[in-house]
């Protein structure tokens, strides 16, 4: 009797002590903010706020895979979660636990903050390619380029890049133009008129804002440049033999829906008969291009470029 007594009191303490541990977990403030971060299959996870009396641990649940538990009990707001997304094609998603120090030894659930859905091969951001090599001989220019790698190793220890993953969904695209009178600068200059006459007649602010002004400035953009497609490592384009080129190179899987299109690679430009200013000028012209899509006539990031 005595011994069935102390019994139902250590369970009664338990279930007390259970339902108090539950309720101090209850009151922890969850993440917000949950965000994925990826390039080159280098995924982050990130998420608000910082955490004041309590830590974060991240799990990564797949839709097939076993859950994995990664950056336990840290107080930091961001988690490198590369590893546990090796089944690139695996959609998973991320739940973002807020725990006290000895939370983690409780049975109950501790409140959480879940992420969108992530699959790293539809969704990770394409990298920059390194172009290695360019020459233009006659009427023929050459490019010889790089894949961005990945963090994933071969066995071998070397690093997969992201053609070993894709394979034959991944793509590269050339866009080149002529440079000096007959190519991108005296186009360059000539949007700068343009959008100084914009500025001069109070039209910016109207433009900025109108699919009108979206249309005109692809006009004046996708005009002055060519494109060439490849699957290789290389490009072999016929070109005039009178005249330079300026080219950068970007990696594209055409078969995804969203983040289809890589990062820009440097801008280069070839040097037959060229001076070093003449090439400064191109590759500013090149991020007038791409700083005034951006800021939709933007007359003040323009003329800075410019200097006129």
């Amino acid at each position: 009797m005595l011994r069935a007594h102390a019994g139902s009191r250590a369970l009664l303490l338990g279930a007390l002590l259970w339902r108090l541990a539950a309720a101090g977990n209850s009151e922890l403030p969850t993440a917000v903010n949950v965000t994925w971060s990826s390039i080159n299959f280098k995924t982050i996870l990130q998420w608000q706020p910082k955490p004041s009396g309590y830590f974060y641990t991240v799990e990564i649940h797949g839709q097939t895979s076993d859950t994995q538990k990664k950056c336990i009990l840290t107080t930091e707001t961001e988690c490198d979660v590369t590893d546990a997304l090796r089944n690139v094609k695996e959609t998973y998603t991320a739940h973002i636990l807020s725990v006290q120090s000895a939370g983690m030894d409780n049975f109950e659930e501790p409140p959480f903050a879940s992420s969108e859905k992530f699959t790293p091969y539809n969704q990770t951001i394409l990298g920059k390619p390194e172009i290695q090599n360019y020459t233009q001989k006659d009427s023929k220019l050459n490019i010889v380029f790089q894949d961005p790698l990945t963090p994933y190793m071969f066995p071998n220890g070397s690093f997969q890049s992201i053609r070993d993953i894709f394979k034959h969904d991944l793509e590269y695209k050339l866009y080149y133009w002529k440079d000096q009178s007959s190519g991108k600068v005296r186009s360059c200059s000539s949007f700068y008129i343009f959008c100084s006459y914009i500025m001069l007649h109070n039209f910016c602010t109207t433009l900025r804002t109108s699919i009108f002004a979206e249309n005109i400035f692809l006009i004046f953009f996708f005009a002055l440049q060519k494109e060439a497609t490849t699957k290789s490592n290389t490009f072999e384009i016929s070109v005039d033999n009178t005249n330079n080129y300026c080219f950068y190179i970007e990696a594209t899987i055409p078969s995804r829906r969203e983040n289809r299109t890589g990062q820009e690679s440097m801008v280069f430009c070839t040097s037959v008969g060229r001076t070093i200013l003449d090439g400064m000028y191109l590759v500013n012209c090149h991020a007038v291009f791409s700083i005034a899509r951006k800021k939709c006539f933007d007359f003040e990031y323009i003329s800075y470029f410019f200097k006129v």
